[in-house]
């Protein structure tokens, strides 16, 4: 929800609230007949004005600052607990105030005086549950407008994936390298023609899903290069290393595929050792992933929109700023014919 909105929201509360203050106040200066001088007076310097306004402020705020966490934690003892404590120091501080302030100095007996308390502790209370239900209720219209955004987001990804996963020149060139290398050895024409056709697999079934195991993500990348050196006599053309272990790791998917694949695509140097470096490093809920590749200088970057496939940096960085909100960070940069990309992913709730 936009912070003007949830603004205005609590400024609308507030003003009904001192509304209906101003007029049970009005009300009472009505009943007793009182003059304009008096009713001014009245409104500004009235008890009934002073013991509206702090206990309804503590009780309202800290409920929405603090104990609403506890709600959503579900903490239901703990929020009872604290939601009645803090009401109840709501109105011993205001009460203190007015005492301070000699509004109440003729209750000298001690029942009128834990009375009063007690009506200023209700009063913070009535005003702490108002708090939760509209927190809950901004936190409510928050997710399902995130959850929108991230269904429409990631049905327009799914599209581009679906588009551009596999670049034409990519399926068209290993289809006949697979052809020109039946001839030659078959055996092999056969493991990569299998490799090809879980590549299809994958990114047909197992990319529709929310999340999925990082080792079928690593599954791929290492079917996807292995087919894309067969374009290349160099077998130190590229350069993957994986360190950790893949299990029990959850991921979105198709998150590291595209900036693979936007390496080979712009690739240049086929001769060279290492033209491209690929290297994952998996930690306990984090997961490390960098990738270069050298490019001919006089062409332009690779961060246009315009590049992966068609895909785009832009919708990229949206699709990991509405999976991983606060819990990743991309880096991008491309300097002396080399362009890095430095991805990471948390991957678990701390």
């Amino acid at each position: 929800m936009k912070r003007l909105f949830v603004v205005l929201l609590h400024t609308g509360y507030w003003l009904l609230y001192a509304l209906l203050v101003f007029t049970f106040v009005w009300v009472l200066i009505k009943t007793a007949h009182m003059t304009f001088n008096n009713v001014r007076f009245l409104a500004i310097h009235s008890p009934v004005m002073v013991v509206s306004f702090p206990p309804a402020l503590l009780g309202f705020y800290s409920a929405y600052l603090v104990l609403f966490r506890l709600l959503q934690r579900k903490q239901f003892l703990p929020l009872l607990g604290l939601s009645l404590l803090f009401a109840l120091a709501a109105g011993v501080i205001t009460y203190s105030y007015l005492e301070l302030s000699r509004n109440i100095a003729a209750l000298n007996g001690p029942q009128e005086r834990i009375q009063i308390v007690i009506f200023l502790s209700l009063l913070a209370y009535l005003h702490s549950i108002i708090a939760l239900v509209m927190k809950g209720f901004i936190s409510w219209y928050g997710d399902i407008r995130l959850k929108e955004n991230l269904s429409r987001k990631n049905f327009e990804t799914e599209l581009a994936l679906v588009k551009s996963q596999i670049h034409p020149h990519f399926l068209f060139n290993t289809i006949n390298n697979i052809d020109v290398l039946i001839e030659k050895d078959a055996a092999r024409a056969s493991l990569y023609l299998n490799k090809l056709s879980d590549i299809m697999r994958f990114m047909l079934y197992e990319t529709k899903a929310e999340q999925m195991p990082l080792s079928k993500e690593l599954d791929y990348i290492n079917k996807y290069i292995a087919l894309q050196q067969i374009r290349s006599a160099n077998a130190n053309y590229v350069r993957y290393q994986v360190e950790g272990d893949a299990a029990n790791n959850m991921i979105a998917p198709m998150l590291f595929i595209p900036y693979i694949e936007n390496a080979f695509k712009y690739a240049e140097h086929r001769k060279s050792e290492n033209a491209i470096n690929i290297q994952l490093k998996i930690e306990k809920d984090i997961i490390h992933f960098n990738c270069e590749n050298m490019y001919k200088r006089e062409l332009p970057p690779q961060s246009g929109n315009n590049g992966y496939n068609g895909l785009g940096n832009e919708l990229l960085q949206k699709r990991l700023q509405l999976l991983y909100p606060g819990k990743h960070s991309l880096h991008i940069t491309h300097d002396n014919g080399v362009y890095k990309v430095n991805l990471m992913l948390q991957t678990h709730e701390h």
